[in-house]
């Protein structure tokens, strides 16, 4: 094999996947997914090939829901260049892909652009062509469109006199293969217009010893600019990125790229090719084509893939003052400073000790202020505290005189208007047993007395219920119950634990708030069921009142009448709490928690 020549070599190789080929067949049928084959000029470590390889089938998989089946093949130019192995590219690619239909064939770069439109009709009858040039092609392959975009070679340049205003040489540093000689006459064309003003010499096709020791003894005011190095003078192949490493780590001078994927390699930046933004310009396009659109119905459009982008660190190691930098130019690789990286605690740090004096001198004036304030706050406190008895020992006077106001008025109805009524009964009685007046209209009389009677013994009750303080708050609930039920709701009570002997104040604030409760319930509430629950515990008693009536805006309705207030102030003024829970449609709930007052030795009457 050591004398075997390269061709020979690809012949062998061939024969080899052709044998594999055979053995593992292809399917005729037509696969779901779209099938793409991508064509790249370079070799397959290639940036490019990288960049595409990664985002490419990403981007199409997400636009395409019937997926892509996707294929890459590399011409590797720089290394293989001659019509030869073109031939056999072609051969290879006919007994590798036989049988199978691609949709759409990408090709990046013009020796692909060239290999389609030369063999895409043999190869890939069916299949619709996307193409990305540097420049337009001299003939557009059939069922093609494309991108074009214009190398800008001079534009690096122009960034570095920016960047470095007494640059004076200019080292371009070029490989030997024979493809990339037409870079070589791109790069000396666009830096015509930059001559006289800078001197420009071309290292192309040194071996890599000889442009090592060129670059490490360079003159003052020099830069590099490294265009591309496939291959050396002493004809060594290399991976340019590999190659760039070597020349940034020998160069005594700054040394500039016109591809971002040099960025990171030791150069100091330059006006840059964006991979990424062509991959997905290329990417865009194929979509169209995928989506059913005609390629030759699509024009070839031109794009600008060139940012200016300089490292950070290159500029910090060459002594390149970040202010000349010009506008809208990136800045990669920047390392925070320490007021980047810290500036927000460095500010927060200042702002809180600068609260901290202001807020040291304002406790100190406050301090004066305060020692003042709580004088007056203790002598205002002492002031509202007897204020506050006063108002509840109003309140509870209040409540007290207007029980006393009921009982009075009770007595009157009972003792006067009530023992009127009786005898106007009797009277009425004598006379119609006399038969001195007609029976009907006596009788109609006499039960028209009977029902006034009775109308003024209730409310002689309902004003004050004398009997409450003998038969205890359980039986007196127990008759408001049956008192009530005449209505037309279900009235329950359920009593636990209740001690057999409760304070008269206490029973008569529970019994007036029951009361106010279910009179509430059945006039306004116009409810069906309603619940009374008394429960008992160590300290408190509480009652709660349930109605399933219309309910009520609690908020809107305090203050517009008496009887919520009126529930409320009761309470409080035995120390407990009243709530309300109440909304419209939804029924209504009090519950009373007061403390436990009892009378030691006595019991409540029976009822």
């Amino acid at each position: 094999m050591a004398g075997t020549s390269p061709m020979r070599r690809l012949r062998l190789l061939l024969a080899i996947i052709v044998e594999l080929v055979s053995v593992v067949g292809f399917a005729s049928a037509a696969e779901p997914q779209k099938q793409v084959l991508v064509l790249y000029a370079t070799r397959r470590d290639a940036q490019i090939a990288v960049i595409g390889d990664h985002e490419l089938p990403n981007l199409l998989e997400r636009a395409l829901p019937e997926g892509v089946d996707y294929y890459s093949e590399f011409i590797d130019n720089g290394r293989f260049s001659h019509a030869e192995y073109q031939r056999a590219f072609r051969d290879f690619l006919h007994l590798k892909y036989q049988g199978q239909r691609f949709d759409l064939v990408v090709a990046l770069g013009e020796v692909p652009v060239l290999f389609v439109d030369r063999y895409a009709a043999e190869l890939f009858p069916d299949a619709s062509i996307v193409f990305f040039s540097n420049r337009p092609p001299a003939k557009r392959p059939a069922n093609s469109t494309g991108l074009t975009a214009d190398l800008d070679l001079r534009g690096s340049i122009v960034l570095a006199t920016a960047l470095q205003p007494d640059v004076r040489h200019v080292y371009v540093v070029l490989g030997a293969d024979i493809a990339r000689r037409e870079l070589d006459i791109l790069a000396r064309e666009q830096f015509k217009s930059l001559e006289p003003r800078l001197q420009f010499t071309y290292l192309s096709g040194l071996a890599t010893g000889d442009l090592e020791a060129r670059l490490g003894s360079l003159p003052p005011h020099s830069i590099v600019y490294y265009l591309v190095v496939d291959r050396d003078g002493a004809n060594q192949n290399f991976h340019p990125i590999e190659y760039l490493d070597r020349v940034t780590a020998v160069s005594n001078a700054p040394v500039y790229c016109w591809v971002d994927s040099a960025l990171g390699h030791g150069v100091v930046g330059g006006s840059m090719k964006d991979q990424l933004a062509q991959i997905r310009a290329v990417a865009e396009l194929s979509l169209k084509v995928l989506h059913g659109q005609r390629a030759d119905s699509i024009p070839v459009a031109a794009v600008d893939l060139n940012v200016s982008q300089v490292d950070w660190h290159q500029l910090r190691r060459w002594r390149i003052s970040e202010a000349r930098v010009p506008a809208g130019t990136l800045v990669r690789f920047r390392e925070p400073s320490a007021w980047d990286r810290y500036k927000f605690y460095i500010l927060t740090a200042l702002a809180v000790l600068l609260a901290q004096s202001v807020l040291i001198v304002g406790l100190l004036v406050q301090r004066n202020r305060r020692r003042q304030a709580e004088e007056q706050v203790r002598g205002s406190q002492t002031e509202l505290r007897a204020s506050y008895d006063r108002i509840r020992d109003l309140g509870a006077r209040l409540l007290d005189a207007q029980e006393t106001e009921r009982a009075r008025i009770a007595r009157e109805l009972h003792d006067d208007i009530s023992q009127q009524m009786a005898l106007l009964e009797i009277d009425l009685e004598i006379l119609g047993r006399s038969g001195e007046v007609g029976g009907d209209s006596l009788g109609e009389v006499l039960h028209r007395a009977r029902d006034v009677a009775r109308s003024v013994h209730e409310l002689s009750h309902s004003l004050h219920p004398a009997k409450l303080r003998l038969i205890g708050l359980v039986a007196g609930l127990h008759g408001l119950q049956r008192e009530l039920s005449q209505s037309s709701a279900a009235i329950t009570f359920t009593h636990d634990k209740v001690p057999p002997a409760l304070s008269p104040d206490l029973t008569l604030c529970l019994f007036r708030v029951a009361q106010e409760a279910l009179q509430n319930a059945l006039k306004y509430g116009k409810a069906n069921h309603i619940a009374v629950v008394l429960r008992g515990e160590p300290t408190h008693l509480i009652l709660t009142i349930t109605d399933d009536g219309v309910g009520f805006d609690v908020g809107a309705a305090w203050g517009k009448g008496l009887g919520l207030i009126s529930m409320w102030e009761r309470v409080e003024a035995m120390g407990g709490t009243c709530e309300f829970h109440s909304q419209p449609g939804s029924g209504t709930r009090v519950e009373v928690v007061a403390p436990l007052r009892t009378i030691q030795g006595t019991e409540p009457v029976a009822v």
